[in-house]
């Protein structure tokens, strides 16, 4: 919604003039006006500068009640008793009689149907409450629109909290006060990718977003851009007809500050630490003590919820709890004048230290999807823990440790690159001397190999292992020295040493057995092996490792690993002649990785299913999906890890569907499988209810199947592959 329209003034009323444009809010617009239908009393809410007051006024202005529309505005009054004198005069009253003003608005109110906007009462919030709960009593025409940062808890209110704007509608608002500014001003193709990310950064709020237009007289959005980090010097200005609170960002959010108590004002710089999502037992631990009692923590966080300064948020996770980053930039000057930011960021660091220590203990149990869960909600504020540990002094031992521990989330949600920038950190960090810190690099040693390998990044992968192998040794570490010839046996897997391979990873399970270690690794040690054995020949060797593998992940509520155990029974099968099973078998294997996000389980059940489904007469969908696989290996890494064991399905899968369609057609499916998205093609390849791409008509089924002996797509080390 964008328009510049004014309030009509043939209807009673006093709702200013509108001057510039409004833009965007047709949503929240509509929702409020639902919303005045249902509840005579209804209290926009949200943090300064948002923009409850513009959307107010407009939806006051659509309203038309039969006696007006009318505002007042109290961010002058200080006094409380003087709010009833406010509401008197902006409704136009005079009275010379002794009558109090409060019985003087009842009898004007009594037999009228009007609104009554009433902006800006938070800090009186106690006396607005007391007289607008009168006035609702005894006016049944009188409907409340009150605008503030904390709802009024006046009997049938109605809550609606306000948002910022999204990016495009944050957008649209820059390049309109802009162009107010600079004349011929417009987004393109030079500035949109500045202006999108400032108007992320400075969270959508229409107020910074205009103040920042503001500068662009002086700066470019680019320079703009450059100089975000100290916003609240560079945001200011604002019309003179501004209200004071709204003429400078920081007055904005200071606002907000002045009204809160010495408490709420302790928690809101202490919350400052975190980033992204929060909950409550994270806030007890890290903010509470040094002035702030922890039974105090949740009545505290309650009046900051109250007052606009956080939200909450429904997450897979959990209840949790949200800050802007504008107004947690606020809170963190706030930490440092106080002198108290170092320890405050320890104590965040040292809970999500503890976190992850839980999560990664968890992870071999019936809870591992709340556990994914879990740290996707949580990455924000693990991100700040890492940061931290590898930037102050003395503590890289700590950050290597937390990298090092997070291993599950790298190779099993998804998020091998980011686990690989971590880990590489932590490492070139060096060695701190203590034997304790030097489990800590050992760890992200073999961790480092381990997502290096995944991504088919062999040398580097080498030489950490190499490296974690020597220090073990020296150190005399069993369980560094398991790990690091696990991997290392991985490693020989994907680069195609079979009888290598099988060496090695029967050591390091004999390792892991000698030192009662019963874990995921542990378990795809057994599903690696099971693949070395699987393609030197040995498919009943390797269907007994996975089908114990299925045991034990039965037995402890194990997921991860179990998809990668059937994806190597899938690949048995699938020699064996019997794509029927085949399919059954990935099938569950790719819906548990696609659960977790696991892109390497992902891709490789899609590429043994394109064979199963080439086997089972349907060439060109066979073909599809090698193009939907196609797509998904750059965000994992280098494709099927370079090995010739690992292509040889994707060869016959290839050979087989060029036969039966011809180049021209096999190529056109290919195409039309890589355009389809992740979500696409594991719908696709589940065989689930959805669009077909064109040009994946399916070929006549019923043909034979190839009955040579395929080359499997190892879950072993899609397991250990799994990324």
């Amino acid at each position: 919604m964008r328009a510049s329209e004014c309030s009509d003034r043939s209807a009673p009323g006093n709702l200013p003039l509108e001057l510039n444009a409004f833009v965007g809010r047709t949503a929240e617009l509509a929702q409020l006006a639902e919303a005045l239908g249902q509840a005579r009393l209804v209290t926009v809410t949200g943090m300064g500068g948002v923009g409850k007051s513009r959307l107010a006024a407009r939806a006051a202005a659509h309203t038309r009640p039969r006696d007006g529309s009318w505002r007042v505005e109290l961010a002058s009054v200080r006094d409380p008793n003087l709010v009833v004198y406010a509401l008197v005069e902006a409704l136009a009253l005079t009275d010379q009689t002794s009558r109090p003003p409060r019985a003087l608005l009842l009898d004007h109110l009594a037999e009228r149907q009007l609104l009554l906007v009433v902006d800006g009462f938070e800090h009186l919030v106690d006396a607005c409450a007391a007289l607008l709960g009168e006035l609702l009593r005894h006016a049944p025409g009188l409907r409340v629109l009150a605008v503030g940062r904390r709802p009024l808890e006046v009997e049938g209110e109605l809550r609606f909290p306000l948002a910022p704007l999204p990016e495009r509608e944050a957008a649209e608002l820059f390049t309109d006060r802009a162009a107010a500014r600079v004349p011929g001003f417009a987004l393109d193709e030079s500035n949109r990718a500045d202006v999108l990310e400032l108007c992320r950064r400075l969270d959508g709020i229409p107020l910074a977003v205009e103040l920042a237009a503001g500068r662009l007289s002086a700066l470019s959005p680019g320079q703009l851009l450059s100089r975000l980090d100290d916003r609240f010097r560079l945001l200011t200005g604002g019309g003179r007809d501004a209200l004071p609170r709204h003429q400078t960002l920081r007055t904005a959010i200071g606002w907000s500050h002045e009204l809160c108590t010495p408490e709420e004002r302790l928690l809101w710089s202490r919350l400052s630490v975190f980033a992204g999502p929060f909950d409550l037992e994270a806030v007890e631990y890290v903010c509470s003590g040094a002035g702030l009692h922890a039974d105090d923590v949740l009545d505290v966080l309650g009046e900051l919820l109250a007052q606009s300064v956080l939200a909450r948020e429904e997450t897979a996770a959990g209840l949790r709890y949200q800050m802007l980053d504008t107004v947690r930039a606020y809170g963190a000057d706030w930490l440092v004048a106080a002198g108290d930011a170092s320890r405050l960021h320890r104590r965040h660091r040292d809970w999500y230290m503890g976190l992850a220590t839980w999560c990664e203990l968890d992870w071999f149990s019936p809870r591992q999807g709340e556990v994914a869960a879990r740290v996707e909600t949580e990455l924000p504020n693990l991100r700040c823990a890492l940061e931290y540990s590898l930037t102050e002094p003395g503590e890289t031992h700590l950050g290597q440790y937390l990298a090092g521990s997070l291993w599950f989330y790298w190779v099993g949600c998804g998020r091998l690159a980011e686990g690989r920038h971590w880990l590489e950190r932590g490492v070139e960090r060096g060695v701190e001397l203590d034997s304790d810190r030097d489990q800590s690099r050992l760890k992200a040693l073999w961790v480092l190999g381990y997502v290096a390998i995944l991504q088919g990044d062999m040398v580097p992968a080498l030489t950490a292992l190499q490296e974690c192998r020597e220090e073990a040794e020296r150190t005399h570490n069993p369980t560094a020295i398991a790990y690091a010839e696990h991997r290392t046996g991985c490693l020989a897997l994907v680069g195609d040493d079979m009888a290598r391979a099988e060496t090695l990873l029967r050591s390091a399970l004999d390792r892991y057995h000698a030192i009662g270690e019963l874990n995921s690794n542990v378990l795809m040690a057994q599903v690696e092996l099971a693949m070395a054995l699987a393609f030197r020949g040995d498919l009943p060797g390797a269907v007994r490792l996975c089908e114990d593998v299925r045991r034990v992940c039965e037995d402890h509520g194990e997921r991860w690993a179990l998809a990668y155990a059937l994806y190597v029974l899938a690949y048995e099968a699938q020699t064996a002649g019997d794509p029927g099973r085949a399919r059954e078998l990935l099938e569950q294997s790719l819906d548990i990785g696609h659960s977790f996000h696991d892109l390497l389980g992902t891709v490789l059940a899609i590429e043994l299913l394109a064979l199963v489904t080439e086997a089972e007469g349907d060439p060109a969908e066979a073909a599809l999906l090698q193009g939907a696989a196609a797509r998904l290996w750059p965000s994992v890494g280098l494709p099927l890890f370079g090995s010739a064991y690992y292509n040889v399905p994707h060869e016959r899968c290839e050979a087989g569907a060029r036969r039966r369609l011809g180049d021209e057609r096999y190529e056109e499916c290919v195409r039309s499988g890589s355009r389809l998205g992740r979500e696409a093609a594991v719908a696709r390849a589940l065989r689930r209810p959805g669009p077909r791409p064109l040009g994946a008509v399916p070929s006549p089924r019923g043909l034979p199947p190839d009955t040579r002996k395929p080359a499997v797509s190892p879950t072993s080390k899609g397991g250990e592959t799994t990324g």
